[in-house]
């Protein structure tokens, strides 16, 4: 595929380039609550600035509903703090009239930034006629000399306007992030060293049972937490209370639980009731009382968790052990990433898939740079790894 450094030397000076990121970073009101996304996305635009490019970033935020008051899921938020992060003034521009007019207005080096490209129901559209003619809008913005850069990773999985078609009416190019995110995740699915550990945590078995499928037969180790385990610890036969489960999903868990692959918590850590304040207790997996639920894995567990993992040379970690949102059900989560990060730094090659782990990184207040890499896309690092085809990556690949 084409890349970012090849659209470099061919020249950017005065050309448009619009560059597709994922910007979709959450939000407590106007206030950022994770803007890891964005720091992610910095490096692209700033080298095409550098090369006096004039920038167009589009990106969306949530999933908006057409006919309803989208305001919650504007991007000027994220408009500013780009604009921090970059050192210049980056205006956010509605769809029509108002973007046509501020990349006029655009000087070499300029970044305008596209309203959430969602709040168009064609970006997300089924019809791929659909999808083209808004495509076609937005590379008219780009002129004849125009040029499109995908640099969302966390996208790349949806056959969506901004991200697949749009590759198709211009130029496209492979940002520097999303050739990062492929390069590694390449690492994992070719020879990666062994011992080879996957730890996934999260709600629902139903949401990974894809990912399981295909990496245990490559994984030496599959460690797994959060609200999923107890799918999982009732096809052992035990009782989980309140606790999260799948009752449709138990045959399946205890097919995938005869390869002698997976291991489970031992012990959790329960409470009568999802809330921060409810009374809490650490139990072993077969003592889980009827009206508890469990919300983290227990000491013991990050314990065994941790020694499975010392000696791992390849690490892929998604999804939190518990409700880490909430102190009393952080320290699994903690536990684990921290033997994560202590892996690695004895050499372990770890990779952390994005998400709700990523954010659990940044929340509670672990070194970044303790891992070897940090995906920007949960959803499509799993795909990836399911071997699925990723349309906003095969379309630069054809393109090429």
């Amino acid at each position: 595929m084409r890349t970012l450094d090849d659209l470099v030397t061919e020249g950017v000076a005065g050309r448009t380039v619009l560059v597709r990121s994922d910007l979709n970073v959450p939000l407590d009101g106007e206030r950022i609550t994770d803007d890891g996304r964005i720091r992610a996305s910095v490096p692209t635009i700033e080298r095409l600035r550098d090369a006096g490019a004039r920038v167009v970033v589009m990106a969306h935020l949530g999933r908006p509903k057409p006919d309803q008051d989208n305001a919650k899921y504007s991007l000027a938020p994220v408009a500013t703090r780009l604009g921090e992060l970059l050192g210049t003034e980056v205006a956010l521009a509605e769809h029509g009239d108002s973007a046509q007019q501020a990349v006029a207005g655009l000087s070499d080096g300029g970044v305008v930034l596209l309203e959430n490209v969602r709040f168009d129901p064609r970006e997300t559209s089924k019809d791929a006629a659909e999808r083209e003619a808004f495509a076609g809008e937005l590379a008219a913005l780009a002129g004849e000399n125009g040029a499109f850069v995908s640099d969302g990773f966390g996208v790349v999985h949806r056959k969506q306007a901004s991200v697949y078609d749009l590759a198709g009416a211009l130029p496209a190019y492979a940002g520097g992030l999303v050739l990062s995110e492929v390069e590694v995740l390449r690492t994992l699915t070719g020879d990666p060293e062994r011992p080879y550990a996957v730890v996934l945590g999260g709600s629902k078995v139903s949401d990974k049972l894809a990912v399981i499928e295909a990496l245990l037969p490559t994984v030496d180790a599959l460690l797994v937490g959060g609200g999923m385990c107890f799918t999982f610890l009732a096809a052992q036969g035990y009782g989980v209370g309140s606790s999260l489960l799948e009752s449709e999903q138990v045959g399946n868990c205890r097919k995938l639980l005869e390869t002698g692959k997976i291991v489970l918590p031992s012990d959790v850590v329960v409470a009568d009731a999802f809330s921060a304040d409810a009374n809490t207790r650490t139990v072993p997996v077969d003592e889980i009382a009827d009206g508890w639920l469990g919300l983290d894995i227990g000491p013991e567990s990050v314990r065994v968790f941790a020694e499975t993992l010392e000696g791992a040379k390849t690490i892929f970690w998604n999804g939190p052990m518990g409700v880490f949102e909430m102190a009393p059900f952080a320290e699994g989560t903690r536990g684990v990433a921290q033997a994560i990060v202590d892996a690695t730094s004895k050499g372990a090659f770890s990779v952390v898939g994005g998400g709700d782990s990523a954010a659990a990184v940044r929340e509670l207040g672990i070194a970044e740079d303790g891992f070897s890499h940090i995906s920007t896309g949960g959803g499509a690092s799993l795909e990836f790894l399911e071997g699925a085809t990723l349309p906003g990556v095969a379309v630069l690949e054809e393109d090429s």
